[in-house]
């Protein structure tokens, strides 16, 4: 389960810019996800619960999840389509020559907090 790795990195990063900023209490983050990170949203929420609990600062803070959707480039042909919905051939040419422009990322968009 890398999903608790995930949620400590997104503690730490957030605890980071909370003593820079002054923050006392975080209310929400929300994070970019890519379709493709191969993260599970349940287990990335029932880990976040559970650590925010064990943080003072983090203590009820909500995750909000922006799912980024995947996108694959072909070198051949040089179109874009849908990762998910054609995998890795494109669907344009059926060239395998291809790679993810989008969609594997996991980025901290906004903090909420006072």
């Amino acid at each position: 389960m890398h999903e608790l790795g995930i949620v400590f990195h997104i503690i730490k990063s957030v605890e980071g810019v909370a003593v820079e900023n002054q923050l006392k209490k975080v209310h929400s983050v929300t994070i970019e996800l890519g379709e493709v990170s191969g993260v599970l949203h349940n287990y990335l929420d029932d880990c976040w619960s559970w650590a925010c609990s064990k943080n003072e600062l983090m203590n009820g803070a909500k995750l909000i999840i922006e799912v980024i959707p995947a996108v694959t480039f072909c070198e051949n042909c040089g179109k874009s389509y849908e990762t998910v919905q054609h995998g890795k051939t494109c669907p344009n040419c059926n060239s395998p020559n291809t790679y993810l422009v989008s969609g594997n990322e996991i980025n901290i968009k906004e903090i909420e907090a006072v």
